[in-house]
């Protein structure tokens, strides 16, 4: 038996646990996407938002300096009003009529439902290691092992259904924004992505029987004929 297996299995999983703080942290946040409309000719306001899976927050900017050749509102960390709300598909009581014209319903569900799953599946391979830990189940490791690349998969699946969600709402005839960024919360998703998927990996191979180094091992490791 591997007698730093324990080790490679725990730093693996310290590294995934970060991953998975990572991904918890994308999944609650409202900072993927920030949207900034067209700036009118002396005006002294305009309102940028920012959203994430669940909710949209629209904040009124005081601009300094009315008149100014910038043609964007933003950016979104200057002082003004702030106001956030659920999107209307997740809360009917909720009103979020900007979001409901200017990007597609059925993008927003599927990105936070595509989401719900991977924080699943990193749930569920975080119970497999935990359990492996025990009366050396050392067999849960490769389920645990798969379950953190599903859940990589699907995270970098939602990323991608919001990046098209953005460019879409930009694209659209119907909206007022013509500039947008991406934010710290699609970082975290992209970042526990590569972090829950590479240490998916790396787990399945390190759960996996050594192969003999020598050709001599196997034979000295098989049972004398009687």
């Amino acid at each position: 038996m591997d007698q730093s297996k324990p080790l490679k299995v725990r730093l693996t999983f310290s590294v995934i646990l970060v991953g998975i703080s990572l991904l918890f942290a994308a999944v609650v946040t409202d900072h993927w996407a920030v949207l900034s409309p067209s700036l009118e000719e002396n005006t002294t306001t305009c309102e940028a938002a920012h959203f994430g899976l669940w909710r949209l927050c629209t904040k009124r900017i005081f601009l300094h300096e009315p008149g100014s050749k910038e043609k964007s509102c933003g950016p979104i960390s200057l002082p003004g009003d702030h106001n956030c709300s659920y999107f209307k598909h997740f809360t009917p009581g909720e009103t979020s009529e900007i979001f409901e014209v200017t990007t597609q319903k059925e993008y927003s569900i599927s990105a936070a439902a595509i989401a719900i799953f991977s924080v699943g599946f990193a749930i569920m391979g975080t119970i497999c290691v935990l359990l492996s830990f025990r009366k050396k189940r050392d067999y849960l490791l490769k389920p645990a092992s798969m379950f953190y690349t599903f859940a990589g998969l699907c995270i970098i699946i939602s990323v991608e259904v919001m990046r098209q969600s953005v460019k879409r709402m930009i694209d659209s005839k119907d909206t007022a924004w013509i500039e947008y960024s991406y934010s710290w919360s699609f970082a975290c998703a992209c970042a526990a992505f590569v972090l829950l998927f590479v240490c998916g990996i790396a787990l399945l191979l390190i759960a996996l029987p050594r192969f003999p180094q020598n050709p001599w091992e196997t034979c000295m490791d098989a049972e004398p004929d009687h």
